[in-house]
C-alpha cells in the first residue's frame, strides 16, 4: 500500500496563546491544494489547569474545514472516546461524514488525564471498560437497521438513527494507545492504530505486537492500516533546525512515560536530511504519516509537499 501522507491541525495552542480560526481553515485549504491526504485534529476537552492550554473542540474543527476544503480527508487524532455520550456521539459523526461528503476517519483513545474525566464526571478507572462499549455502540448504530440494547446506562429499544454516515459500512476507525490492552483493541475492534511521535524501530516494533494480536484473534493482518504522528522543520541543517524543533515541542507537547514515544523521533534539516530520515519511517510499512510541522507553518507545507515527498517515490 502507497503511503499516504496527512497533517495535524492546530486546534490547540500553548499556554497564554490564542487559536486562530481563520488560519486553521487557510491552512486546510492550503494542504488540499497542495495534495495532503489528510488533516487531522486533536483532542481534549480540558488539559492543564494552571497554565491551561487553549483547546478547540475537535469535531467542530473538522467540520468547518469539511465547508472549506472537497477532498482531504478528515480525522480525530485521538478522540477521547469513554468522555463522550456514544449515542450522540454517533449522531455528531454521522453528520460530519454526510457533510464532507464521506471523509471522516476516527481516531479513538482510551484517555489519559484523570482531572479531564473528573470534570466530565466520567470515572477513569473504568475508561478501558467503556471504551470497548462505547465503540461496539457506534459501530452498531452506524450499520444496524435498528438497534436494542440493555447495557447500563444506555436502553434502546429497536432504534434508528438516520441519516447513517456516507462511507459504508461505516468510517474508518483507528485506534490509539500503547499498552498491549490498546494494541489489542487496535488488532481486534478497528481497522487499524494510531500512533504518536515514534521512531521507526519503535514503531516496527509496536507494530509488529499489533498484527500478532490481529493473527491470534483469527484476523487477517492485512485488513488493518496503521498511522505515526511525527514531527517535522525542514530548511536549516538538522544542527540548528533540530534544537528549534525539540524547544518548540518542548512548550506545546508531552510524551507519555509509559511508551515508547520521544521527542527524539522529530524528523528535522535539510530536503535531503528530512528525506532520508522519511525513508526510515516508510521502511517500516507505515500506512500514513502524518506531520506536525514547526509552528504549523505554511512555509513547512510548501517544502513538504514540493521538495521533500517528491523524494521518497
Amino acid at each position: 500500500m502507497t503511503v499516504r501522507f496527512g497533517l495535524a491541525v492546530q486546534n490547540f495552542v500553548a499556554p497564554g496563546e490564542t487559536p486562530d480560526p481563520e488560519g486553521i481553515l487557510r491552512y486546510g485549504e492550503r494542504a488540499e491544494a497542495l495534495g495532503f491526504e489528510s488533516l487531522w485534529a486533536w483532542d481534549h476537552i480540558l488539559l492543564g489547569s494552571r497554565p491551561a492550554f487553549p483547546f478547540l473542540e475537535s469535531l467542530s474543527v473538522l467540520t468547518a474545514l469539511a465547508v472549506r476544503t472537497r477532498r482531504i480527508r478528515l480525522g480525530t487524532g485521538v478522540l477521547v472516546l469513554p468522555l463522550r455520550n456514544p449515542v450522540v456521539l454517533a449522531k455528531a459523526l454521522a453528520t460530519l461524514d454526510v457533510l464532507s461528503g464521506g471523509r471522516l476517519i476516527l481516531g479513538v483513545a482510551a484517555g489519559w488525564y484523570r482531572r479531564e474525566f473528573r470534570a466530565c464526571g466520567v470515572p477513569f478507572d473504568t475508561r478501558g471498560r467503556l471504551f470497548v462499549q462505547h465503540l461496539e455502540l457506534l459501530k452498531r448504530i452506524w450499520t444496524e437497521d435498528e438497534v436494542t440494547l440493555a447495557s447500563e446506562p444506555y436502553r434502546l429499544e429497536r432504534d434508528v438513527q438516520a441519516p447513517r454516515p456516507l462511507q459504508r459500512p461505516r468510517p474508518p476507525i483507528l485506534v490509539g494507545g500503547y499498552v498491549d490492552a490498546a494494541l489489542r483493541r487496535a488488532a481486534t475492534l478497528a481497522d487499524g492504530w494510531l500512533t504518536y511521535l515514534y521512531t521507526p524501530e519503535s514503531f516496527a516494533r509496536v507494530w509488529a505486537r499489533v498484527l500478532g494480536f490481529a493473527r491470534e484473534a483469527g484476523r487477517d493482518p492485512g485488513e488493518l492500516t496503521s498511522a505515526n504522528q511525527l514531527p517535522i522543520y525542514a530548511g536549516p541543517p538538522r544542527s540548528e533546525a533540530g534544537p528549534r524543533l525539540r524547544a518548540w515541542l518542548e512548550r506545546n507537547f508531552d510524551v507519555a512515560s509509559w511508551s515508547e514515544s520521544t521527542l527524539d523521533s522529530a524528523v528535522a534539516g535539510t530536503v535531503e536530511e528530512c528525506a532520508g530520515q522519511l525513508r526510515e519511517h516508510v521502511a517500516t510499512g507505515v500506512h500514513r504519516l502524518i506531520f506536525v510541522p514547526y509552528e504549523y507553518r505554511l512555509d513547512q507545507l510548501e517544502i513538504l509537499a514540493r521538495e521533500i515527498l517528491p523524494r521518497l517515490g
